[in-house]
């Protein structure tokens, strides 16, 4: 997965082996792995969950792999009681950004200059029963 992450994101922002077994021990972490694609580690605690990270291969993007992830996470999320799902994305991010409103995300809230690049990092939510 870290192989993954790493190729996933830009260097300064990939995560390690360790900080991936750290997400995966939260409490109420989970997470969906397909080969070689992608994987998803979220969490979901107290009526609240949160995509922690959403990583897709480049040669795998735009194959559908980021979207069954994404759905995966919902439908765990819900499963484990969640009234509502959040994650947080660079504004830069278009093809992310794409992906989080089809599935019916909004943006609630904006964190300035909190990627390493600079980027602001979108705060976006979705109920169950939405889109």
């Amino acid at each position: 997965m870290a192989a993954l992450h790493a190729a996933a994101f830009p260097p300064v922002d990939a995560w390690g082996p360790d900080a991936l077994e750290l997400m995966l021990g939260l409490d109420g972490g989970f997470g969906f792995l397909l080969p070689g694609r992608g994987f998803v580690l979220a969490r979901a605690v107290a009526g609240e969950a949160e995509i922690l990270t959403l990583a897709v291969a480049p040669e795998a993007r735009r194959q559908g792999a980021g979207a069954a992830l994404l759905r995966a996470a919902m439908a765990e999320a819900w499963a484990r009681q969640a009234e509502q799902l959040f994650l947080e994305v660079s504004a830069r991010n278009e093809a992310a950004r794409a992906l989080y409103a089809a599935a019916g995300f909004e943006a609630v809230g904006r964190r300035r200059h909190y990627y390493t690049d600079g980027a602001d990092a979108l705060v976006l939510i979705r109920r169950p029963g939405g889109a």
